[in-house]
This record gives C-alpha cells, sequence and structure tokens, in this order.
C-alpha cells in the first residue's frame, strides 16, 4: 500500500473519529428513541409499565378519533396562521434593521429577547395580558371603545391567541436568519440596475426578494416544523388541571399526545400520535422541498 493511500485512510479515520460523538448523540437521542416510540405504538399500555403486543391496532383506533383529527386541524391551523404572518413580520424587521440606523445593535437585541426567554415566563405574562377581567389589552381596547373578548377563554380566540405569542417569540430569530440573507447579497446587482434606472421597488422584487428566497425558505420550513409540533405555549396556557373551555379547539397534536401519554398513562396510544405526527411533518416537508424548485433562486 501507498503512501499516498495509507494517508488517504488515516484522514478518513480521522474524520470518522472527530464525528463519532455527534453519530452516537444522533443514534443514542434520535433514532433509538423513535424505534422505541414506533415498537410500543404497535403495543397496548398494560399494568405496571408492561406493554402487549397489539400489532396495527392503535392505528386503526386513531383513524376513528376526533380528538386527534381535531387536533390536527388545530395545528394546521396554529402553523397557517403563525408561519406566514411570522414570516412577513420579520422581514420587515430585517429590513428595518438593513437600512443601517443607529442602534441597530439595540433593536437587535429586543427583537430577539423574546427568543431566547423561557416559554413558561412568557405564557405566564401573556396570561395576564389576556386575562379578561384585569388584562392590559381588554385595559387598552376598552379606553379606545374598542370590544373587548375573553381572549384565553373563548373557543374562537383561542388558538389565535396563542398564536400571537408564537408570531412574537419568533419573530427575532428569523429576523437574524433574513437580515444575514440581505446582508448576503452583492451589492454590484443593485449598482447594475442603479445604472439602468431601476426604480427602489423594482430593485426590491426582481433582486433583493429572488435572492432572498433561499433564506426565506429555511425560515418557511423551520417555522411549518415547529408549529406542527408546538406544546410549550399551548401547555402553559392551558395546563391540565385548567378546565378551559377554549382548550379543545387550541390542542394541538403533541398537546393531545402528553395528554394520553403522561395525564392518562396510555403511552402505548400516544406513540401512535405521535408516529402519525411523524408522518404528517415528513409529507409537508417532501411537499416543501419539491416546491422550492418553482420559487427558491439560489443564484446560479
Amino acid at each position: 500500500m501507498s503512501n499516498i493511500t495509507t494517508r488517504r485512510w488515516a484522514a478518513i479515520g480521522w474524520g470518522y473519529f472527530m464525528i463519532l460523538p455527534t453519530i452516537l448523540g444522533l443514534i443514542l437521542l434520535n433514532i433509538w428513541p423513535m424505534i422505541q416510540t414506533f415498537y410500543l405504538s404497535l403495543c397496548s399500555s398494560g399494568d405496571f409499565g408492561r406493554f402487549d403486543w397489539e400489532g396495527l391496532n392503535n392505528y386503526r383506533v386513531l383513524i376513528k378519533d376526533r380528538d386527534f383529527w381535531r387536533s390536527v386541524y388545530n395545528t394546521f391551523l396554529f402553523t397557517l396562521l403563525t408561519v406566514p404572518l411570522g414570516t412577513v413580520f420579520s422581514l420587515i424587521a430585517a429590513q428595518f434593521l438593513n437600512l443601517g440606523i443607529k442602534g441597530k445593535g439595540l433593536f437587535r437585541a429586543i427583537f430577539f429577547l423574546p427568543v431566547v426567554s423561557a416559554p413558561a415566563a412568557v405564557a405566564m405574562i401573556w396570561r395576564w395580558i389576556y386575562n379578561a377581567d384585569y388584562g392590559i389589552l381588554n385595559q387598552l381596547l376598552a379606553v379606545f371603545h374598542l370590544p373587548v373578548a375573553a381572549w384565553n377563554t373563548d373557543p374562537v380566540w383561542g388558538l389565535p391567541s396563542v398564536a400571537v405569542i408564537a408570531i412574537w417569540q419568533s419573530v427575532g430569530y428569523n429576523m437574524i436568519i433574513l437580515l444575514a440573507g440581505l446582508q448576503g447579497i452583492p451589492k454590484m446587482y443593485h449598482e447594475a440596475s442603479l445604472i439602468d434606472g431601476a426604480s427602489p421597488v423594482r430593485r426590491y422584487l426582481y433582486i433583493t426578494l429572488p435572492l432572498l428566497t433561499p433564506s426565506i425558505f429555511f425560515v418557511v420550513i423551520t417555522s411549518i416544523i415547529n408549529g406542527l409540533k408546538q406544546f410549550d405555549l399551548i401547555y402553559m396556557m392551558y395546563p391540565p388541571t385548567n378546565s378551559n373551555p377554549a382548550y379543545p379547539f387550541a390542542r394541538t397534536v403533541v398537546r393531545y399526545y402528553y395528554q394520553q401519554g403522561f395525564e392518562s398513562m396510555n403511552k402505548a396510544y400516544a406513540s401512535s400520535l405521535i408516529m402519525g405526527l411523524l408522518i404528517l411533518i415528513l409529507l409537508v416537508t417532501v411537499i416543501q422541498f419539491r416546491m422550492q424548485k418553482k420559487w427558491v433562486h439560489y443564484g446560479d
């Protein structure tokens, strides 16, 4: 074996050795739990942590479970409410910070602060804001003689109220991604368009937006996944001991999974719920990646 071949295999070996911790973490923390979850979804929960083989029975029950399909509807509605609005607000914030205004770092920190805030603290503050009796939102609406509402107890407003919190909390992170995309656009394109006499609107529509589509696609795909697996805000806004009438109309699939697995202790059926959610996320992701060819431009 030549020295070149020996060095090549040594380099490959060192490469695999360096990524070995990541591979082990992926197997132990992601792949193996997923295999266990799939196995549990084919069983039934017994006494003292025993699981009996049931085959596809949980999935047959799942198909007929109205609460599950209601949760799927709520999850997709939540995603539909948060992703477009969140992306637009993030783009506006990123464009605002890209103008070179004074105090850019301060504004960036203010926008990003909700991202690093604990979801429990965020939910508690917004529960106070939404309170029908002494919440600041209804007090402000009353000052301007606008109609008030029971934001976190009305079935109509339960899910949109949580969607507002999710948008507010995610704008900062998405803004950073889009701001990096804006700053990565070569200036020569705008300089050439200025020479050709293009207006600011045309420059934005035909240069900035097309070159920003890879960053927008990343924001959209991650926002959709986060929306489909939303749990913490729903859980904090509607805790287990709370008999809130808006809860069934705001319950997402992951919240329903928690209800079945940890409140009702039906871990086998809960596993089938989460496998169903995994299939939904995979389908949506595949559709997104196929559709990106029609609107995402990578500058080649």
